[in-house]
């Protein structure tokens, strides 16, 4: 059984203590897939773009065909709410979601008007940005046209899980993930970024992968700081040859890699100035 960290879960209009229940074993999402979720963070009294989150889960839910229940404005004030059943001291995650209760025609497609709301908050200490290790990986990311990859949807992450398992059986963290085209799309869990000759480079959003919020914020410090931002094509091969990788995600934020197939990395200085920047933001 696992030890789940301190969590309340607002649902059918109240808030619980805990892990509660939320489907049973004819619920469309627990049989067929029909969910959406976003994620956020609030730590030090702040939630950096808890607008914009709130926002794309909107976004996801109707993508998947879902209806989205509740305004941005709405959940944002459900999370505020949330916010003080916690001490102040521990950072959460913070993950609104929506699924699908029926099936429509033949119960495949989700039907829209049975779509409910969830919100759950729970303790989940930001990582230290000591970095992590990453490898290739033969999964790639699907194409638009044969998977919802306009919606951050619960069905799309056994792909990913299947890109870490492999990376953890050939001992590293994490797995570095292409398209159908052989280009660089992702970490399996977080964007990527290099760094080569002081310009900084990361995968041009193509439709194959989820171009984060928090991928978003970080390149546009970077360049109001200064920095040459590129969203372009990148080959494994610019990853081997970068002078800095580091990742963007909503978990970690800003997190550096130290090892990337057989080479190690030190963290460097644009992965710290990028990590700097965002939490001087988050903060203002």
């Amino acid at each position: 059984m696992a030890e789940w960290s301190k969590t309340w879960t607002f649902l059918d209009g109240a808030w619980h203590e805990g892990n509660v229940p939320i489907m049973g074993p004819r619920t469309h999402a627990f049989w067929l897939g029909s969910s959406v979720f976003d994620g956020a963070r609030f730590f030090d009294g702040v939630a950096p773009d808890l607008d914009l989150h709130c926002r794309r889960v909107n976004r996801s839910a109707e993508a998947l065909g879902l209806m989205a229940t509740r305004r941005p404005e709405e959940i944002a004030e459900i999370a505020r709410d949330g916010f003080t059943r916690f001490d102040g001291r521990t950072a959460l995650y913070v993950r609104p979601t929506y699924w699908a209760e029926e099936g429509g025609f033949m119960s495949v497609p989700p039907l829209a008007e049975s779509t409910r709301f969830a919100m759950v908050l729970y303790e989940a200490p930001l990582p230290e940005p000591t970095g992590f290790s990453a490898t290739t990986t033969r999964f790639r990311r699907p194409l638009p046209e044969t998977a919802p990859l306009d919606a951050k949807a619960g069905c799309l992450y056994p792909n990913n899980g299947r890109a870490l398992m492999e990376a953890k059986s050939k001992g590293y963290d994490n797995a570095l993930v292409c398209d159908m085209l052989g280009n660089v799309a992702e970490f399996a869990t977080a964007n990527v970024f290099i760094v080569k000759d002081g310009a900084v480079l990361t995968p041009a959003a193509n439709g194959t992968f989820l171009a984060g919020i928090t991928r978003s914020r970080v390149a546009d410090l970077l360049r109001k700081d200064g920095f040459a931002v590129h969203e372009t094509i990148v080959k494994v091969s610019d990853v081997l040859e970068a002078d800095e990788i580091f990742a963007s995600g909503n978990y970690s934020k800003v997190m550096p890699v130290t090892r990337f197939e057989d080479r190690d990395l030190q963290p460097g200085p644009v992965a710290r100035r990028a990590r700097e920047l965002y939490f001087d933001f988050a903060h203002s």
